[in-house]
């Protein structure tokens, strides 16, 4: 599991480890360093700022031919793009800025920190609240598409297959058709997108209207692909490679950096 659902608002499984190990940096802060409230909310807050100010931009530096080629996603802040060490050394920077007359609570901020930081890439990597990748292979699934054929997933086998799961009422989902459209062109990249439980006509109708042409337009009017990835909601994209492995899945928008990072190797 790499999202769960809050009634419509989909929650990023590593977003919450993130804000369980902020929590519990706020109370070892409160415990350990011997900090008066205010000066340790101040640099509690700061830190916080930091951290997402520099995991921000060290992910946009590290990715600038994607941004250039939409620069105000740089805005979007709910979507991913944070790189974690970029975050960690901004973090540290203001913590030896803001407790620079506190020569032992700079150090001890600093190590709960790094400890905090350390924990949070260990959760994610053990991921205890679950897998994140329920299906490892291209689903033996027949949908049709929308003239009516059949098309089976698996005959797809030998480039690598990026299955979206979408829906006309899904605003992340329309967001990222564009994107999704022009990854379709790739040489190597077939893009599977599977609407989910819609009628044929409203189907047709958002695609007809926004000028969007796809090899593999599909429909699942009983969402048995949403059965078949566990999906706690819409979007879901997963990506497979040519022997039909299941490498990558992300619950959720995609950004255009993200999608490239998967796309650039063969």
């Amino acid at each position: 599991m790499d999202a769960f659902a809050l009634g419509p608002v989909l929650i990023s499984v590593p977003r919450l480890y993130a804000i369980g190990c902020a929590l519990l940096l706020l109370a070892a802060a409160w415990l350990l360093l011997g900090l008066p409230p205010g000066a340790r909310a101040r640099w509690f807050n700061g830190l916080l700022l930091a951290w997402l100010v520099g995991a921000r931009l060290g992910h946009v530096a590290m990715n600038l031919d994607a941004y250039a080629a939409a620069p105000l996603d740089v805005l979007k802040l709910w979507q991913p793009g944070y790189h974690g060490l970029w975050g960690l050394l901004a973090a540290l920077t203001w913590s030896a800025w803001a407790l620079r007359d506190r020569l032992l609570s700079m150090i001890g901020a600093m190590g709960l920190t790094i400890g905090a930081s350390a924990l949070w890439l260990v959760l994610v990597t053990l991921a205890p609240l679950g897998d994140d990748m329920p299906l490892r292979q291209l689903p033996d699934v027949t949908l049709e598409n929308l003239d009516g054929e059949p098309v089976e997933l698996q005959a797809l086998q030998g480039e690598r297959v990026l299955v979206n799961l979408w829906a006309t009422w899904c605003p992340p989902c329309l967001r990222e058709m564009p994107l999704l459209a022009e990854a379709d062109q790739r040489e190597g990249v077939t893009v599977v997108v599977i609407n989910q439980g819609e009628e044929l006509l409203q189907v047709v109708r958002y695609l007809d209207e926004q000028g969007l042409t796809f090899r593999y337009p599909l429909l699942d009017p009983d969402q048995t692909m949403t059965s078949a990835f566990e999906s706690p909601g819409l979007p879901t994209t997963v990506l497979f490679d040519r022997d039909g492995r299941a490498v990558e899945r992300h619950v959720g928008e995609l950004t255009r950096a993200q999608l490239d990072d998967w796309l650039r190797h063969p």
